[in-house]
């Protein structure tokens, strides 16, 4: 049965941590894995969701499957973490929410969904995007179509060439944005522009898929909702994908949400009833655990207050790593100016060296960067910034 079968290839930046793992210097450094890393270069347990684990091993009296929706309470603080708890959106009987399997699940639920709905609908990308968008949404029966985003010479969002394209959308097809902290780029959409793409979504009929992964990592957890809790008071429809990996550190326990708001209460629920019956045949339930840990610790006001804090200093700590970083290596033999490092989100960034540098780093300082030039910031700390730094101001003589 399997001798047709063809060998696939390993996925870039898996192959790079397979690479690193193997890198017996002390000296190496990843910059290429997408997770959160603190100063002393681990991937934490925050201490709010440490506590909250110890009261659920305390309230949890069950093992048993949770409905296919997930767990309401979950659902429900979820929302309330997107749009607001004052949103009202909230109580129009137009929004609906399921849990998902991380970030991944919720866009693939989100599409299998819109597949149903509108077997045609096209869906428009940004160039460039996170690598998985493409075959996630694609492998889901999505004609792709391209749309400039991010220019590699002004290290800037290519404005003029976005809503030119996004002018041609037809109604009824798709549009990917990311809410906030753009991976790859670390260039994220001005308020302004935000309204722009709206006002072309009411103009043209197309629909926005929002994929929010770092809501709290950018500017804040209400600043870098702007862009999902505006358009859902100005669109009569609306597709969110929200992870919690990275502003809850729970990357393992694959807890995210999909949800749809839509023109009538009505057809939310018969989009939620369609929703439940893709995940049936996709994974059936979703995993518990970290949906359990996000409710608790948006649900009691200590433990939410003790989150926000280590949130913050997360995100407190990679603005520095950005900011040291552009200052290091601003003055290079080459002229490249790094400031752009300064002005983005999140963890990522575009350096904008070229292959043989990348190589050079790699081999030579043993310092492993995917070969879009995009750096996790977040991989940076007070140990290895100095010697990054002189590491690629050596490349760039």
């Amino acid at each position: 049965m399997f001798e047709s079968l063809k060998p696939v290839g390993m996925d870039p930046i898996l192959g790079l941590m397979a690479a690193f793992r193997e890198d017996i210097r002390a000296t190496k450094i990843d910059l290429g894995v997408g997770v959160y890393q603190d100063d002393r270069g681990r991937t934490p347990v925050m201490a709010s969701v440490k506590e909250a684990e110890a009261q659920l091993m305390e309230l949890e009296t069950t093992k048993s499957y949770q409905g296919i929706a997930g767990d309401p309470e979950y659902n429900q603080r979820i929302l309330q973490l997107l749009f607001g708890a004052g949103h009202s959106i909230l109580d129009s009987g137009r929004i609906k929410t399921i849990q998902a399997p991380g970030g991944s699940g919720a866009l693939r639920v989100g599409a299998e969904v819109i597949q149903r709905a509108r077997p045609g609908a096209k869906l428009w990308v940004g160039v460039p995007t996170w690598p998985n968008h493409i075959p996630l949404l694609g492998g889901a029966g999505f004609e792709i179509v391209e749309y400039p985003y991010y220019n590699l010479n002004s290290h800037q969002i290519d404005t003029d060439a976005m809503m030119d394209a996004l002018r041609q959308v037809p109604a009824g097809d798709m549009v990917l944005l990311h809410g906030c902290c753009h991976n790859p780029t670390g260039a994220d959409l001005s308020n302004q522009q935000w309204d722009q793409i709206a006002d072309l979504a009411l103009e043209r009929g197309f629909i926005p898929y929002i994929d929010t992964a770092y809501q709290g990592l950018g500017d804040g957890l209400d600043e870098d909702a702007y862009g999902v809790r505006m358009m859902a008071d100005r669109l009569p429809e609306l597709v969110i994908a929200s992870s919690c990996s990275k502003n809850f550190g729970l990357y393992r326990e694959r807890t995210g949400s999909i949800t749809f708001i839509t023109e009538t209460p009505e057809q939310a629920d018969i989009v939620a009833a369609q929703a439940m019956s893709v995940a049936r045949q996709i994974y059936s339930m979703p995993p518990a655990h970290g949906a359990l840990l996000v409710s608790l610790i948006l649900g009691d006001k200590q433990l939410r207050a003790n989150w926000e804090a280590e949130l913050t200093e997360v995100r407190t700590r990679i603005q520095s790593m950005r900011s040291l970083l552009a200052d290091n290596i601003q003055q290079n033999a080459a002229g490249i100016d790094f400031s752009h490092i300064k002005q983005q989100k999140g963890m990522f960034s575009f350096l904008g060296l070229n292959t043989a540098q990348l190589d050079q780093l790699r081999d030579e300082f043993g310092i492993y960067i995917v070969s879009s030039s995009r750096v996790n910031l977040a991989g940076i700390n007070s140990s290895n910034i100095d010697y990054l730094s002189d590491s690629i101001i050596s490349v760039l003589k």
